[in-house]
């Protein structure tokens, strides 16, 4: 099981992925109107909600949690696969191909911190950008902490995981995306680079910044 907890996170999985929630579960004492509003989406999609103490709550996730907790499967069940954000490399390419206008990507080559990636999924789903790119190993994926601190758009922006971050930013580039890689030795600030063509933005991880072959 996992456990997905607070307001806006519980709201956008409720939304978007309903048949994800196992079960609801809400702080006995909580009755505020965003509260009820939760309570009422989830029965009008079919989920069962369990009232329990607080201290109950508090035993099932370690951040805070709002009084409202989902509880998920990690896996899919009856063979389908619950979240629709999520991209194979295959699905990342034909939505550039088939992407109408300048495609805008978010490639994060190995951050590691849940709470950055929560963070940059936020700003991603604020600036329109079309997918969220990050490698399968050694990074920050979607857990509880990453979808709280996304406030929601984890269950909305494109989320592809790759094997091999520079072969596909090679895949983007042959399908005419440039890519800017964002370095603090840079010469020339974001602000002064044409970014009004098809890009892909390349952030490093914390500290070690982008890896040599990136």
């Amino acid at each position: 099981m996992q456990y997905i907890y607070g307001i806006h996170a519980v709201d956008s999985l409720l939304r978007k992925n309903p048949r994800a929630v196992q079960r609801l579960w809400v702080q006995q004492d909580r009755d505020d109107k965003r509260i009820g509003a939760l309570l009422e989406l989830a029965q009008n999609q079919g989920v069962p909600v369990a009232r329990e103490p607080k201290k109950d709550i508090d035993g099932l996730v370690q951040g805070r949690h709002q009084g409202v907790v989902a509880e998920t499967l990690n896996d899919p069940v009856h063979g389908e696969i619950h979240q629709t954000n999520l991209l194979q490399e295959a699905d990342l390419l034909r939505l550039v191909e088939q992407k109408e206008g300048p495609v805008l990507i978010l490639v994060l080559d190995g951050v590691t911190d849940p709470h950055n990636l929560g963070a940059c999924l936020r700003s991603a789903d604020a600036a329109g950008v079309d997918a969220v790119v990050v490698p399968k190993d050694k990074s920050a994926d979607l857990t509880p902490t990453s979808r709280k601190v996304a406030c929601g758009a984890a269950e909305v922006v494109p989320f592809a995981r790759v094997t091999n971050i520079a072969r596909t930013l090679d895949a983007l580039k042959q399908r005419g995306v440039w890519i800017f890689g964002a370095a603090g030795e840079a010469e020339k600030s974001i602000y002064n680079n044409d970014l009004s063509g098809p890009m892909a933005l390349v952030m490093g991880a914390e500290g070690g910044g982008l890896r040599r072959l990136t």
